[in-house]
């Protein structure tokens, strides 16, 4: 399972990290990213949470 976030669609609003700092942070721009594409076993359904809440549909998780 990976996790992708598109910088340019992300708006900063720190929604995903809230919900699963285990593979989302916020970079130096103000903006999400994951901290690797490889979700780490046991976080899935936070991950994909994370996905789910974006305002801006700005994460795909596959």
């Amino acid at each position: 399972m990976k996790a992708v976030v598109d910088k340019d669609t992300c708006i900063g609003c720190g929604l995903c990290p809230s919900i699963c700092p285990e593979v989302y942070q916020m970079d130096d721009d103000g903006k999400a990213v994951a901290i690797s594409e490889d979700v780490p076993q046991g976080v899935e359904d936070s991950a994909q949470e994370g996905a789910d809440s974006c305002p801006v549909s700005a994460i795909s998780v596959e």
